[in-house]
């Protein structure tokens, strides 16, 4: 069974979603300290932090999604951002990449890590 791979602004997107679940269930996790407003309050305001997070997540995927490089894809057509050296069609996982020296190159994430001069 290979690695999954997908978009890198999907994943970004769905961690941001996460976030907003992760908030929700913290909340409701306090609504079982009503007899303690302090454990209940802190409880809220974790789970706020985490909406709060969200936002910001999201945010930042939003201009970070404005300056990436729109590229149609050679499989289903369709417009698609990309993100780095190598990204995946939102639509279709296809691998993708503007740089000569990688076509035809196995898809690896790796290749959009800046190599470090020691």
């Amino acid at each position: 069974m290979g690695i999954k791979y997908s978009s890198k602004i999907n994943k970004i997107r769905t961690f941001a979603l996460s976030l907003i679940f992760i908030g929700v269930i913290v909340m409701y996790i306090g609504v079982f300290f009503r007899t303690s407003p302090f454990i209940m309050t802190l409880f809220m305001i974790l789970g706020l932090l985490f909406i709060i997070a969200s936002t910001v997540v999201y945010f930042w995927i939003g201009t970070l999604s404005t300056r990436a490089v729109q590229v149609v894809c050679p499989s289903c057509g369709k417009v698609t951002k990309m993100l780095g050296r190598v990204d995946l069609c939102m639509f279709c996982n296809e691998p993708l990449t503007l740089d000569p020296e990688l076509e035809g190159k196995e898809f690896d994430e790796k290749y959009n890590r800046k190599k470090r001069k020691s």
